[in-house]
C-alpha cells in the first residue's frame, strides 16, 4: 500500500529565480504545493505568476520574521537568534510580531483573493509562542473548511546524523505545538522532514530517499528548489543547492525514489 506525503517548497517570492524554479516544479506537478513570502516589493509580481499557472497546488503563507526589512514599520528584522532572545526576554513585544504577521498576511490575501492553504515559518518561527496566540487567534474561528492546516513539529526519522543536534533544538521549540494547535481547532499536518546538510552539495537525493524509506504516513517534506540570480545572492545564503534540489526534483529522481519507497505526493484539487 502507498504511503502519501506532501512535498512543499519554501520561499516562494524570495528571489525571481526562486519563484521561477518553484513554478516550474508546480506545473510538472512535481510539488504538493509553495510557502510564500509576501514581504518583498517583487511580491505582486511573483503572486500573479504563481496565480496563473494551471497546476493543482497548496499555496502557502510562509512567515518570515527574521533578517529582512519588515513591511509593518520600516526596521530590519532580528536575526533568528536575537528573536528567540528577545521573545523569551520580552524585548521584542508579541504587539510587534502580531503587526508584523498581519501585514504579511494581508498582503498574501490582497494578491491571491484567498486565505493560505497553510501556514508555516521561516527558520521555524512559527514554533514560536507569540506565533502560535497569533494562529490560534487569526484562524481559530474561521469555519472548518476554510481554515489553512499549519506544519507540524519535526521529526528524527530518516534524518542524517550530523543534522539532528540542529534538530533536535527545533523539536525543543516544536514542544507541545501540535497538541495547541488540535486543540484550537488547527490542524497540524506532519511530522515535518527535510533537514540535511544544505552547506554540502550533492546530498539532497540522498537525504530524499532517507526520508522517503523512513516517513510515517502524511509526513511533511519541506525543500528548497529555484534557479540562483543577483537578488537571491543579495537576500540568502542558501544559494547553489536550490538549483542541485530544483534538478533532482524536475528529473528522473523523484518519481524513481517515490515508486521504490511506495509513495504517494499529495497534492491540492485541480481548481
Amino acid at each position: 500500500m502507498s504511503r502519501s506525503f506532501r512535498l512543499v517548497a519554501d520561499d516562494y517570492g524570495l528571489s525571481p529565480g526562486v519563484s521561477r524554479g518553484i513554478r516550474q516544479l508546480l506545473e510538472k506537478e512535481r510539488l504538493s504545493g509553495t510557502g510564500c513570502m509576501t514581504l518583498f516589493p517583487d511580491w505582486r509580481e511573483s503572486a500573479r505568476d504563481l496565480l496563473g499557472l494551471d497546476a493543482p497546488a497548496e499555496i502557502g503563507l510562509h512567515l518570515t520574521l527574521t533578517d529582512f526589512p519588515a513591511i509593518s514599520g520600516g526596521d530590519t528584522l532580528p536575526s533568528l537568534k536575537q528573536l528567540i532572545l528577545g521573545v523569551a526576554s520580552g524585548t521584542i513585544p508579541a504587539e510587534r510580531i502580531t503587526h508584523e504577521l498581519d501585514a504579511q498576511l494581508e498582503r498574501f490575501t490582497e494578491e491571491t483573493g484567498r486565505l493560505p492553504a497553510y501556514l508555516d515559518g521561516h527558520q521555524h518561527v512559527h514554533f514560536l509562542k507569540p506565533v502560535r496566540n497569533w494562529l490560534c487567534m487569526r484562524f481559530a474561528n474561521i469555519a472548518p473548511d476554510r481554515r489553512p492546516w499549519i506544519r507540524g513539529a519535526p521529526t528524527l526519522a530518516g534524518a542524517p546524523a550530523n543534522i539532528r543536534p540542529k534538530l533536535a533544538f527545533v523539536k525543543m521549540l516544536a514542544m507541545g505545538f501540535d497538541r495547541q494547535m488540535s486543540e484550537a481547532g488547527l490542524q497540524a499536518h506532519g511530522p515535518l522532514a527535510g533537514f540535511y546538510q544544505w552547506r554540502t552539495n550533492g546530498l539532497f537525493e540522498k537525504a530524499l530517499s532517507s526520508l522517503l524509506a523512513a516517513l510515517p504516513e502524511g509526513a511533511v517534506i519541506m525543500c528548497h528548489p529555484g534557479f540562483v540570480d543577483d537578488m537571491l545572492r543579495q537576500r540568502d545564503v542558501l544559494t547553489d543547492i536550490r538549483e542541485e534540489e530544483l534538478s533532482v526534483l524536475a528529473g528522473d529522481i523523484l518519481p524513481r525514489l517515490m515508486a521504490s519507497s511506495g509513495r504517494t505526493l499529495t497534492r491540492a484539487p485541480h481548481a
